[in-house]
């Protein structure tokens, strides 16, 4: 059989995500295992970075949202008959989304999404190692509010990441599943 190659960006598995977060958790784990005692005091917000791109790509992904569902073509409810569609910047109006700029998004959240399950990973692993040592080390008590900040910011920054992949999706054709713009 000659079938053609499946040109079609899937979105992130949460599998993936997952081996990610635990191959950093374990490094983390076996880093302070050998160290903890040489390293410096964790700086208190090094989670809010991460949630601030988070926010960052939630309301890039939002606008992108809403102008490929403006754009499609396709009527609101599910009795519609318009094929979706994706115009090219600049060819109907000022809101048409450039193919390339979706591309570019769909890049940027894949990579996000990973390096959220990265950190997310490495705060994991830091609060395996100090939550049970909190009560006798003053630095792991301090150290464990820092992990739980994190870890919070690692979460958003993931849901903001998979928040911009879906939303450069296109609404779904009449006989089919959603595909991506």
């Amino acid at each position: 059989m000659n079938r053609e190659p499946d040109t079609e960006i899937g979105l992130t598995r949460w599998r993936d995500l997952a081996v990610v977060a635990l191959i950093a958790a374990i490094l983390a784990f076996g880093l302070l295992l050998w160290n903890y005692n040489r390293l410096p005091a964790l700086p208190r917000l090094a989670g809010l970075p991460a949630a601030l791109i988070g926010i960052g790509e939630a309301i890039f992904g939002w606008g992108l949202y809403r102008r490929i569902r403006a754009n499609s073509g396709a009527a609101p409810g599910p009795g519609g008959s318009e094929q979706p569609r994706i115009g090219v910047a600049g060819q109907s109006g000022p809101d048409e989304v450039d193919p390339l700029t979706v591309a570019r998004a769909v890049t940027i959240a894949k990579a996000s999404a990973l390096a959220a399950a990265a950190f997310g990973g490495l705060w994991i692993g830091t609060l395996c190692y100090v939550w049970p040592r909190a009560g006798d080390v003053a630095a792991a008590a301090g150290d464990r509010a820092t992990a739980l900040i994190g870890l919070l910011g690692a979460a958003v920054m993931l849901a903001g990441a998979l928040w911009l992949e879906r939303s450069c999706r296109t609404p779904p054709d009449q006989g089919q599943g959603p595909s991506r713009a």
